[in-house]
């Protein structure tokens, strides 16, 4: 089995019994990026020398006995409205390509401390509006199961890298279907989670009102996963729900009953 074929639990798992590293994790990541990024276009900046290095602690921290939860040494990447400091926020567009964040925002912050590996930006529309367009920076993500197909939506990049097994879980943006719509098209799991469970600070707004931020992932178990890692209140975030919810990934293996849409 490839390591990248390894699910969350599963590489996490190997990470705590000492038969696997995140530096080789990451590693294998970055080869299988390198190998497909040019027909799949699905990033729009690779962080290489950050990832390792992030890697290297991570593997250091449990060596010590440190363990930050179920994403340590996990290899993440984020769609390219989501702030990181000191990677550019683009926003798919040549407005924006010079725009250096001086912080990260909540999101990544809760991927770092959650010991998530941040391998780079994911392409998204020109301002997560209408696409795919072809005069931009980067060319248009296309879809991993048919080049001359599209991804459906502005998560364009973070549904065809988990689709193109370049990373098993992401985080996209959602205001009218930004999420839902890539993972539907790219045949991944994509979540919307209730509006304010994951902070916007630091995401660039197309709608304040309806923006939501959320995992797109190989699988629904990895999808809780990385929702429980990015959620959390920020009191700079006037659309933070202060409400504590419990766990996503408590409910795996759980029946409906009960519960109401």
């Amino acid at each position: 089995m490839s390591l990248l074929d390894l699910s969350i639990p599963e590489a996490g798992a190997r990470l705590r019994d000492g038969t696997l590293t995140s530096a080789a994790l990451t590693q294998a990541h970055l080869d299988r990026i390198a190998l497909i990024e040019p027909t799949i276009h699905a990033f729009v900046e690779v962080t290489k020398e950050w990832a390792l290095a992030a890697a290297a602690r991570a593997d250091d921290a449990l060596a010590r006995g440190g363990d930050y939860g179920p994403l340590h040494g996990i290899p993440i990447a984020l769609k390219d409205l989501i702030d990181v400091q000191g990677v550019a926020t683009t926003c798919g567009s040549h407005l924006r390509a010079s725009h250096v964040p001086a912080e990260d925002s909540d999101v990544a912050r809760g991927l770092v401390q959650a010991g998530a590996v941040l391998l780079g930006k994911l392409a998204t529309y020109e301002f997560a509006l209408v696409g795919p367009s072809f005069d931009q920076p980067t060319p248009p993500a296309a879809n991993p199961w048919n080049l001359d197909h599209i991804t459906g939506g502005s998560s364009s990049g973070s549904a065809a890298a988990v689709a193109a097994g370049m990373v098993r879980s992401a985080v996209g943006t959602d205001t009218g279907g930004s999420i839902r719509s890539p993972a539907c098209y790219c045949g991944v799991v994509g979540l919307k989670p209730t509006f304010g469970r994951v902070s916007s600070r630091g995401v660039f707004p197309l709608s304040p009102s309806l923006d939501h931020v959320g995992p797109i992932s190989a699988s629904v178990a990895e999808a809780a996963l990385t929702l429980d890692a990015i959620t959390g209140y920020d009191h700079r975030d006037p659309a933070g729900s202060r409400q504590v919810p419990p766990p996503a990934a408590g409910r795996l293996g759980q029946g409906i009953e009960g519960l109401r849409i």
